[in-house]
């Protein structure tokens, strides 16, 4: 008997409880710093070096992050369901607690491109460089000589993946929402692509403005939250 399709759409607060702060947040990593300067497009093009700098703290942290139990418990549902986890975060830690099917939306912190590159579904991940946890700079070129940039959905940016993400969520026979505020798009609208049938969690401590009578909230920070979650499912 086949696996029921479990899709995992999964924000900030999933990884808020390892110390990943989001720029949402009024004191971390991203205090000091306007989102549009560190996290658009316009922003890169006004000045590379911050960005670059940026990144590199951000990336040189991440190190030292380790996985909570939201993400060992998501991991670990692969032995009943098809997981598939769709991020809007680009830490690894899912790939570090174990999820072997993970779509980044918004890109991934440890991996770098060239910046004349045109990135889209088709994008030749040839041209996707994992670095780590190393640091790049003005002058570090990619091998068509363009300077390499964060591989990260800027601010102004196309989304790519936001389409196999939809495919995935429309075949979902169960959606969970972990950390989600549901208010950044395209990926706040995910959910509505999900079947009639299908239930949604959202297990997220603050109350989330959407309105769908199939939406179960489950107000707790993500790691109570999965407790509850796989109590619910009779897991």
């Amino acid at each position: 008997m086949a696996k029921k399709k479990l899709v995992v759409l999964t924000g900030a607060g999933v990884s808020a409880e390892s110390g990943i702060s989001t720029f949402r947040d009024s004191n971390g990593l991203w205090e000091n710093y306007d989102p549009q300067e560190v996290a658009s497009i316009e922003g890169w093009y006004r000045n590379r070096a911050l960005l670059l700098d940026f990144y590199n703290m951000m990336r040189a942290n991440l190190r030292d992050v380790r996985p909570n139990d939201a993400h060992r418990a998501i991991a670990a549902l692969e032995a009943d369901y098809d997981v598939r986890v769709i991020t809007q975060n680009v830490d690894n830690l899912h790939e570090r607690a174990g999820s072997t099917r993970i779509l980044h939306l918004h890109g991934e912190l440890t991996k770098v491109r060239p910046e004349n590159g045109v990135y889209d579904q088709t994008y030749s991940e040839k041209e996707v460089f994992d670095i780590g946890y190393e640091a790049i700079h003005l002058g570090d070129k990619a091998p068509n000589g363009s300077q390499l940039r964060p591989h990260i959905v800027w601010f102004g940016e196309a989304v790519p993946k936001i389409e196999p993400a939809i495919d995935w969520v429309s075949q979902a026979d169960i959606l969970l929402i972990v950390g989600s505020s549901l208010s950044v798009y395209p990926a706040a609208g995910l959910y509505r692509y999900a079947p009639a049938a299908a239930p949604i969690y959202l297990i997220d401590p603050q109350e989330v403005a959407v309105h769908d009578a199939r939406i179960i909230p489950i107000r707790e920070k993500a790691t109570v939250g999965m407790k509850k979650f796989i109590e619910m499912i009779g897991k």
